[in-house]
């Protein structure tokens, strides 16, 4: 069984500013098929990728204030595999660089359970070969 040890955390200059609940990226990879007189999909124009994320956090502490901050200041900042102790068996490391957040959402607070704040945002720097260890 292996040691589940690792989190997804935003980060910004090395500091982290506060661990990911729930994380889904969307990469979009466009390609338009080109058709000449002779054949179709003779072949592919390609267009500009895209990556784009929704993470949900507890609403606890300062961690939703700075991350507002980022989203009004337009600040870039880094979603990131955090490694405690031992080694993972899926990720050693994970990074997606120059992420910005694009909207905002808190949910209603409750007595019985912490706020949610959900951020969506765009993901500039992503796919490197550096930026993924298996």
């Amino acid at each position: 069984m292996p040691d589940w040890n690792t989190r997804l955390e935003v980060s910004l200059n090395g500091a982290t500013i506060s661990p990911i609940d729930s994380f889904t990226p969307t990469f979009s990879t466009p390609r338009v098929p080109i058709h000449s007189i002779e054949a179709d999909n003779v072949g592919a124009v390609f267009q500009a990728r895209t990556a784009t994320f929704t993470m949900s956090l507890k609403a606890i502490g300062p961690n939703v204030a700075q991350l507002t901050a980022l989203a009004l200041n337009g600040t870039k900042f880094n979603i990131q595999v955090a490694e405690k102790v031992g080694a993972d068996w899926s990720f050693k490391k994970m990074l997606f660089r120059d992420c910005l957040i694009t909207s905002a959402n808190s949910s209603s607070v409750t007595p019985d359970a912490a706020p949610v704040a959900t951020f969506s945002g765009i993901i500039l720097g992503f796919g490197a070969d550096s930026d993924i260890e298996t």
